[in-house]
Order: C-alpha cells, then structure tokens, then sequence
C-alpha cells in the first residue's frame, strides 16, 4: 500500500480549498459531516525488527472527532482543514516527509490509525479514501527472512551480505627483512 507524506497530503488539499473535505472509512461510509479535526500529532518511531537493524520515521496523525449532538449538512471546507493545518504548523513544525495517518472512531466504528490511500475530487467534495494500516516485515523487504521453523523457534534473519572472494596476500617471493639491506 502506498502511503502519503504530509507534504504531498497538504498540496492535494491546496488545489481544492473550496471543496467539502470528507473522510471515507468504509466502503459506503463517511465520517458525519459535523466531524471535528481534534488535534494533529507528530510521532517520531524508531524501532529495531527481527532481523536486528534499527528503523527511524515520522508519521504525521490526524484526529477526528463526529460529535453525536451537532447535526450537519455540510462537511468542512478545505480551507477550513488548512487553517487548523497552518495554526498547528505555526506552534509545532510537521516533518514534511511525514507518513500521513487519520485516527478516526465512532460508535459502530472502533477507533484506530488508518492510511489515506487516495484523495479524489467528487464534485463538491474532496474525498480522502481511507484504509487499514497493514503491517509488514522489514527483513523480508530487505531480501532477509522472516518467520518460525518447525519446532517454532524465531528464524528471522537479515538479509545475506554478498560473499567476497578471499585473496593470498602472502607472497612466496623472497621477503626484505630487518638488516638484509633490501629496504
């Protein structure tokens, strides 16, 4: 799945400041439109996986909240987003390379981080599509492996290093010692 940075995310935005944001979250459901953004958040990760090597990004979250007792008609307007956007970046600056998450729940909809994996226009609208996040194994997208044997024991290794030829150095020839007077 193809994440988006926060840069390109806002530069999408930019081209539609007059439309209605909406936020897709299932296949025929959109987040109400008397949503909130609640807060942006700037969370810097850094791990090490299974195969032992360290791993460093920036993911970018932002909150929304569909308040139960504000009825509306109208989703906010792009311009709207990018204000609250302009008013968070002012206070706290947001790693433009950034991987772009929307932590989004109501009550029929457990509340988790999903990835925008599509921003289209739609008439009025400009829809952010919406997916599950998907988890993956850096060892194998190295080339390493990733798994358990069959007696269940962890076998995730990194991936090989090229193998080198040895070379002799040594040589058979006739070697200058101290006092030999070849030096």
């Amino acid at each position: 799945m193809k994440t988006l940075t926060w840069q390109s995310f806002k530069d999408q935005l930019s081209a539609h400041e007059n439309r209605e944001l909406q936020f897709k979250y299932a296949s025929d459901r959109l987040v109400n439109a008397s949503y909130h953004i609640t807060e942006i958040k700037q969370a810097n990760v850094t791990s090490v996986d299974c195969g032992g090597v360290m791993n460093a990004w920036t993911e970018i979250i932002v909150q929304l909240w569909e308040p139960t007792d504000e009825p509306s008609t109208e989703a906010m307007k792009v311009s709207k987003a990018l204000s609250i956007i302009n008013l968070v970046e002012s206070k706290l600056p947001l790693n433009p390379n950034g991987i772009v998450k929307i932590e989004f729940g109501n009550a029929g909809f457990d509340t988790r981080q999903m990835v925008p994996t599509t921003v289209m226009a739609d008439g009025d609208n400009l829809i952010v599509d919406l997916h599950a996040d998907t988890v993956q194994c850096k060892a194998i997208e190295r080339g390493g492996s990733c798994g358990t044997d069959a007696n269940g024991d962890e076998r995730c290794t990194p991936a090989a290093k090229p193998q080198l030829p040895l070379i002799n150095l040594a040589n058979n020839s006739a070697v200058c010692t101290p006092g030999s007077g070849c030096c």
